[in-house]
């Protein structure tokens, strides 16, 4: 059997997702004992189980499985426990209970968490495409790649936000080291770490230095918030009385949540120079810099080299 033949015997991850359910049913289940539960139940062959995505790191069917737990998590259906497990939510749990015939992307709309999880993935899309309404059909092949890439990588920014929310209050602020080490403040992990996790010193979380000898110091106020509940123009006030008392020129404020528009006028026209970084910059900069996450495959794009046909 040829490689597409074998590929079109693997249920495609919406398919998958009711099956997933009903596996962690069970309680606390493993991922990895959850896709091979499944591969057997469907009968797949040992040749469909070997496919690997182009990357050759993961087989097909294991990504697929991946997915259809990672958007049943978005629906609030299933929490993930621990690395590599997750259990089903009291929610699953009443949608087990109705029977559904078949759990889907359009199935899971009616629940108002995956709903915005579709709608910040897709307004990320027309942010940075204006062809993000087209139809694949009316897009090229470098669009449909490109597309797609945007697409990975809004999902991975829902879900280290998500992650960054559950961790305990000092993982931020070791985030926020790495990031900034990252960035090339800080000088070396030791010195940034004693800089920061100075919690309550008089209105600021943390300072970082700019140069080797301290010379020019970034003072840094760190917000760790769930969704909804904003930063106003008060506590940037507060923050701009803290950098005056430690004559500071200059200050960082980060929060996982956002900044309401006030707040962002209120720190624009302040004497001091504050800089606001919301969930969503946040992630983009820890996406960008590699931090809470990995390179898991290089797709190298070629074409025609016409100086060696010339």
């Amino acid at each position: 059997m040829s490689r597409t033949d074998l590929t079109a015997t693997i249920p495609d991850y919406q398919s998958l997702m009711l099956p997933v359910l009903r596996l962690a049913l069970a309680g606390e289940v493993r991922i990895a004992d959850v896709v091979h539960r499944l591969a057997n139940d469907l009968a797949l062959n040992d040749e469909a189980r070997a496919i690997l995505l182009p990357s050759g790191r993961q087989p097909l069917f294991a990504n697929r499985v991946h997915w259809a737990k990672t958007y049943l998590a978005k629906a609030g259906l299933v929490e993930s426990t621990r690395r590599g497990h997750f259990r089903i939510t009291a929610r699953g749990r009443d949608v087990l209970t109705a029977r559904p015939e078949r759990i889907d992307n359009r199935f899971l709309r009616r629940f108002e968490e995956f709903r915005q999880f579709i709608d910040r993935t897709e307004s990320s899309l027309e942010e940075e495409s204006p062809l993000g309404t087209d139809t694949a059909a009316d897009q090229t092949p470098d669009e449909i790649m490109r597309a797609a890439h945007r697409r990975i990588d809004a999902t991975l920014a829902l879900d280290l936000l998500d992650r960054v929310r559950a961790a305990p209050p000092d993982f931020f602020e070791r985030l926020i080291i790495n990031l900034l080490l990252a960035m090339g403040y800080g000088g070396s992990a030791a010195e940034a770490g004693r800089a920061l996790g100075r919690s309550g010193d008089d209105g600021v979380d943390g300072v970082i230095d700019q140069d080797a000898l301290g010379l020019d110091r970034v003072y840094i106020q760190a917000k760790r918030y769930a969704t909804g509940n904003t930063v106003g123009p008060g506590a940037i006030r507060d923050f701009f009385g803290s950098l005056d008392r430690h004559k500071a020129a200059k200050g960082l404020f980060v929060t996982t949540s956002t900044f309401t528009a006030s707040a962002q006028e209120t720190a624009d026209y302040l004497s001091k120079r504050i800089v606001l970084i919301d969930g969503e910059y946040l992630t983009r900069l820890m996406i960008r810099h590699n931090i809470g996450c990995r390179i898991e495959e290089t797709l190298h794009v070629k074409k025609i080299d016409e100086d060696f046909f010339e």
